[in-house]
């Protein structure tokens, strides 16, 4: 396997309902994590990029959440209809999309 010009990190880390923090799971990230899937497969894009799965990145309140290293631009309330322009624009285009992007306090 190729190194990857960037990897994105798809959270999926269910808590129990009623959770104070929330989880992605509870957001649909299952579903934008196929979508991340579909895509890469339907665009041959396994060789310059990677995608995965992990559990909390930190923001629940603020999920789905989709973090792209090495840039470490996180995203936050991603949806399925977000995918192609997170590929698109960041990873091909290499232009975070900043409306999706999480404030910059997420970090502190």
């Amino acid at each position: 396997m190729p190194k990857p010009k960037k990897h994105v990190l798809v959270c999926v880390q269910g808590r129990p309902p009623g959770h104070p923090r929330g989880s992605c799971q509870q957001k649909g990230c299952m579903d934008v994590f196929q979508a991340f899937q579909e895509a890469f497969q339907a665009r041959n894009l396994w060789n310059d990029f990677a995608v995965t799965n992990t559990g909390c990145l930190g923001p629940c309140m603020s999920g789905p959440s989709v973090l792209v290293y090495p840039d470490a631009v996180m995203y936050g309330g991603v949806a399925v209809g977000d995918v192609s322009a997170i590929i698109d624009e960041h990873l091909i285009g290499g232009a975070p999309v900043e409306r999706l992007k999480v404030p910059a306090e997420i970090w502190g």
